[in-house]
């Protein structure tokens, strides 16, 4: 009998063996980490069963699975002023933005083509472009739609909180286990700089009264979803000069009502997006800023130090997007199940767990002994390999590894070096700056000359240790330096 054929991101694979190549080869994630670095020695049963194959919720599945939005709730019921949803650029990630709204039978067609292609897919989240809890009968026909065709799949929606509290019965009978509430504010004072206004009861509101009602029931949706049972992930926007230093105050009143994690995010504040924040000049923070109110953070709820910003029809892996590749004129028009492709794939992705889990282990008892706190830029597709090419990377991921471990620390984007075969000047220049103080990458391959300018930077390449995991080729780094000081790693 002839074995089943996988596909997996366009390619056609097998067995297991072929799957961890065809991740290698363009199947895997090509971002940092997102979500709880928690594992299942670290939480409940119940709770690692919730999160462990959810890609914002767990930084360990965010190697693996994938997510996508449907963009079928367009009414909203506040305005932002980091928010205008009619603008679009298909290369752009930032959320609200889309390039097709969908009716719920659309986008449940739409589920159907990417499971059918992407197995990889485990959580389908509506996001807007509105507000998915405001525009509930089309959130709700869609999540219906789904789930009788796709049960495997996990239902996430993401709310602004106003009009969440009048459906939470309806979310916890439909098994959203996930759902993310963006809370930019407690104090009144600072909210109401943030939302022009509110429409709610019937009447729209402004200034300190709508940032009250907001603020309520924000922190309403968020008590009554965790007496539920129901995951939740506050979203905030960092807003420097208005919302920095409240932050802190944030995170303590999400952290006391149960909140799983808090994400706090850059303001994107561009004026072509035209925004009020844009329009009026309001800067977003720099990356430094952003760390420092995350380190303030410490102790209190736990941190997602990473996140896309995802659009609101956004398809794939965490740092891809495979949206255009999924527009209603390209989808087939007989649709096939793939459940059984899922199914081999989180065979997979189990067995690739205990392997990189035993690994990793192992590397950070070498990396213990080393001391000395050290940071590495990591090209990767995936699978927490080492298995991109320098010249492909459009971003980082960031690794400290010190007495206390192997852990990722953040992303740092950098457009492709590599530009129709040919290197980039301007690219490769931006590319050492975001490295300024890294003195490491680790890739599946690069050419001399980029090597050659990171050297004269200070950075050290290291491309002989592809396909490793991300935790054992640092050891192997570090072993290395500290068994031959003065060579290179890939000499020792």
């Amino acid at each position: 009998m002839s074995a089943t054929l996988i596909p997996i991101s366009g390619l056609q694979v097998a067995s297991r063996k072929d799957m961890g190549e065809a991740m290698a080869k363009g199947g895997g994630c090509s971002s940092g980490s997102c979500g709880s670095s928690q594992g299942p020695a670290d939480m409940d049963p119940e709770t690692w069963a919730k999160v462990k194959d959810h890609p914002c919720y767990s930084e360990e599945a965010h190697h693996y699975f994938a997510r996508m939005h449907v963009a079928v709730a367009p009414a909203c019921n506040i305005q932002c002023n980091y928010c205008n949803r009619k603008y679009d650029c298909a290369n752009e990630s930032r959320p609200g933005v889309v390039s097709e709204r969908l009716t719920p039978e659309q986008a449940a067609r739409k589920v159907l083509a990417v499971a059918a292609s992407v197995p990889q897919l485990s959580v389908l989240g509506i996001a807007g472009p509105g507000d998915a809890a405001y525009d509930w009968r089309r959130t709700k026909a869609t999540f219906d739609l789904v789930s009788k065709d796709l049960p495997d799949i996990k239902l996430c929606l993401s709310s602004n909180g106003l009009a969440l509290p009048d459906h939470i019965d309806e979310i916890v009978a439909m098994n959203i286990d996930h759902v993310t509430i963006t809370i930019n504010a407690i104090d009144p004072e600072i909210g109401q700089h943030i939302y022009p206004w509110i429409f709610y009861d019937g009447k729209r509101r402004t200034g300190i009264e709508a940032a009250t009602i907001l603020r309520d029931r924000q922190l309403l949706s968020l008590e009554m979803l965790k007496a539920r049972g129901v995951l939740v992930k506050v979203n905030s926007v960092l807003i420097p000069g208005i919302n920095d230093d409240h932050l802190i105050e944030v995170n303590k009143a999400v952290k006391a009502r149960g909140a799983f994690l808090h994400n706090i995010m850059p303001l994107i504040s561009d004026p072509a997006h035209g925004t009020h924040f844009g329009l009026t000049g309001q800067r977003g923070p720099t990356g430094a800023e952003l760390k420092k109110v995350q380190d303030a953070c410490a102790g209190g709820a736990n941190l997602m130090r990473h996140c896309r910003q995802c659009r609101a029809d956004a398809v794939g892996l965490l740092g891809e997007d495979r949206g255009q590749d999924f527009t209603l004129d390209k989808l087939p028009e007989v649709i096939a199940d793939a459940t059984e492709a899922r199914t081999a794939y989180r065979d997979w992705v189990a067995e690739e767990r205990r392997d990189r889990a035993a690994a990793a282990a192992q590397a950070e008892a070498t990396v213990a002994e080393t001391g000395k706190s050290t940071l590495f830029a990591v090209c990767t597709r995936g699978s927490g390999r080492i298995n991109m090419h320098f010249g492909k990377v459009t971003e980082f991921q960031i690794y400290e590894a010190d007495a206390e471990g192997i852990r990722f620390v953040g992303h740092r984007r950098a457009d492709n070096y590599c530009l129709g075969g040919h290197g980039d000047k301007a690219r490769m220049d931006e590319i050492l700056r975001v490295l300024e103080d890294v003195p490491y990458v680790l890739c599946s391959k690069i050419g001399a000359g980029p090597k050659k300018r990171l050297a004269e930077a200070g950075i050290e390449a290291i491309d002989g240790l592809a396909q490793d995991y991300i935790e054992t080729a640092i050891a192997a780094v570090l072993h290395s330096k500290t068994a031959h000081p003065g060579r290179t790693a890939e000499s020792a």
